[in-house]
C-alpha cells in the first residue's frame, strides 16, 4: 500500500476521522494556503483539495474549511459528507443562506456561486465523485441522511 492509499484508508478509520475533524480541520487551510495548494498537515495531497470560505449565516463572519472536490468541466463539486456524520456540516447551511463564496484552488483564490445538485443530478455524478474522493464510499454508508452535493461555479 502506497502513501496515497494509506492516507485515504486511514482517513476513514475512527482515529483518522477524529484527527481530521479535530486537528487537521483547524490547520489544513493554513498549510494549504502557505504551500500554494501543494500540502496539508499530512504532506502532499492525496485527493484534489480546495479551501471554501463562506459567510456564517448567523455570525456574518467568514468561515474557511478544507474540502476534497471533484472537477466537472469548469466547475467543482463539493460534498457535504461531514465524514459520514448524522448532521450536515455548518458550511452547507452557510452556502444555502448565501451561495456567494470564495474558493482557493492551489495558489488562486476565486469568487464562486454555489448551487445544490438535485438528487437525480447527484445520482449521475456520484460514481465519478467516489472515484476522485474514495472516502465518500465509506461516508455514504455511515449515514442515513441525504448527503448534499454542491456545484461551485467561479464568477
Amino acid at each position: 500500500m502506497g502513501y496515497k492509499e494509506f492516507l485515504n484508508w486511514f482517513s476513514v478509520t475512527p482515529v483518522g476521522r477524529w484527527i481530521a475533524k479535530t486537528l487537521a480541520a483547524k490547520v489544513d487551510p493554513f498549510f494549504y494556503r502557505i504551500s500554494r495548494g501543494r500540502f496539508t498537515s499530512t504532506g502532499p495531497l492525496t485527493i484534489p483539495q480546495l479551501t471554501l470560505t463562506t459567510v456564517g449565516r448567523k455570525s456574518g463572519k467568514e468561515r474557511t474549511v478544507q474540502l476534497g472536490y471533484h472537477e466537472d468541466g469548469d466547475d467543482v463539486l463539493i460534498v457535504a459528507s461531514n465524514f459520514g456524520g448524522t448532521s450536515h456540516p455548518a458550511w452547507s447551511y452557510n452556502l444555502e443562506a448565501n451561495p456567494e463564496c470564495k474558493i482557493r484552488l492551489g495558489p488562486e483564490e476565486k469568487k464562486a456561486t454555489a448551487t445544490r445538485l438535485t438528487d437525480s443530478e447527484k445520482a449521475i455524478l456520484w460514481p465519478m465523485i467516489e472515484q476522485t474522493i474514495p472516502q465518500m464510499k465509506s461516508y455514504k454508508v455511515r449515514t442515513s441522511r441525504n448527503i448534499k452535493v454542491y456545484r461551485l461555479r467561479t464568477v
